[in-house]
């Protein structure tokens, strides 16, 4: 068995005692105005003055930066935004970008120069996407190399690329069309998920903290390694940094021919009976116009099956960024 071992540099000591910070949260302690951003009169103004200043000097979009603009209402509404990432319930919903006033390139290219002010952007696959495509394109999840963001079935509470060897520390989505009917997100905290299988299955999540197999879905070199192995758990700087996604995990033992061992097993079947608990999501709609981020060390989230729009041109269509302190901007940092 060949894999990508990160085993050495994230295995961590079991927390054993039950965690408490701004982060972990349940169900009736948070609502709308925890997670929810308004854009004022200010900064669409300030939209206004980017997409002019964006026409009249051309540039690739990769190379723009949000340092040439005089942007303080963005700015702040920015700042605002990372402290709730950071200090507060883990995900934040901006609210209108003016998607229907301007052309679609127009607010794709605002979209990547203020998400800059959440952090670095990053890589999303091997061959260096930086802005990726989320849609359904009728691929079968089964197969492999095929990621869940490219089609509408039901993702179970995950963390964002829990199968690479960096994990980005922030998600970002621009909502361009919305599904018809589903493509719901829910978010957990993962600190009230540790807690509560702290509490309950403390076996379990002992496995947790132990390294596993993880299908990196064909995101890699011609001929690397097809799994990452490394613990589901583990901490950073006193921080959660979790690789959570049973169902990769599920897969990277199908993928090399391998049988889970039996206490790996119950492990994943408890994370997903515990992450489900009505006590521990909130839902967060996303809509046209909305710019959501989220943390991705320390936060979980899920997205429900979706019919699309029959019209292609109106198909549930978002775009996404990854944002990473560390290492280089390269996939593999």
């Amino acid at each position: 068995m060949t894999f990508v071992d990160m085993s050495a540099a994230e295995t961590t000591p079991v927390f054993e005692h039950a965690v408490s910070n701004s982060r972990t949260w349940l169900t009736p302690e948070i609502g709308p105005s925890d997670w929810t951003i308004s854009l004022g009169s200010d900064a669409l103004n300030e939209i206004g003055m980017m997409v002019q200043y964006l026409r009249a000097n051309p540039l690739p979009l990769l190379l723009r930066t949000p340092d040439v603009f005089s942007i303080p209402a963005l700015q702040s509404t920015f700042v605002s935004a990372r402290k709730i990432l950071d200090d507060g319930c883990g995900f934040c919903v901006i609210e209108g970008l003016p998607m229907d006033d301007y052309d679609l390139d127009d607010m794709v290219a605002c979209y990547w120069i203020l998400g800059q002010l959440i952090g670095r952007t990053v890589a999303q696959k091997w061959d260096g996407t930086m802005i990726y495509d989320v849609t359904d394109t009728h691929q079968s999840y089964q197969d492999h190399g095929v990621r869940g963001s490219y089609t509408n079935v039901e993702l179970v509470f995950h963390t964002d690329n829990a199968f690479g060897v960096s994990v980005p520390d922030y998600v970002g989505l621009l909502c361009r069309h919305p599904a018809v009917e589903g493509g719901i997100s829910r978010f957990c905290s993962l600190y009230s998920v540790h807690n509560r299988m702290l509490e309950r299955y403390p076996a379990e999540l002992q496995r947790l903290y132990q390294p596993m197999l993880f299908d990196r879905q064909a995101e890699h070199a011609v001929n690397a390694p097809l799994n990452t192995w490394a613990p589901f758990f583990s901490w950073r700087d006193d921080k959660l940094a979790a690789r959570a996604n049973t169902s990769l995990v599920r897969k990277g033992y199908a993928v090399a021919g391998e049988t889970m061992d039996g206490d790996l097993i119950a492990a994943l079947d408890a994370m997903d009976l515990v992450s489900n608990e009505p006590d521990l999501w909130v839902e967060a709609p996303i809509k046209r116009g909305h710019m959501q981020y989220l943390n991705n060390n320390e936060l979980g989230h899920y997205r429900s099956t979706f019919t699309d729009h029959e019209n292609p041109e109106f198909k549930r269509h978002l775009f996404r960024t990854w944002h990473r302190a560390r290492g280089s901007r390269t996939y593999d940092e």
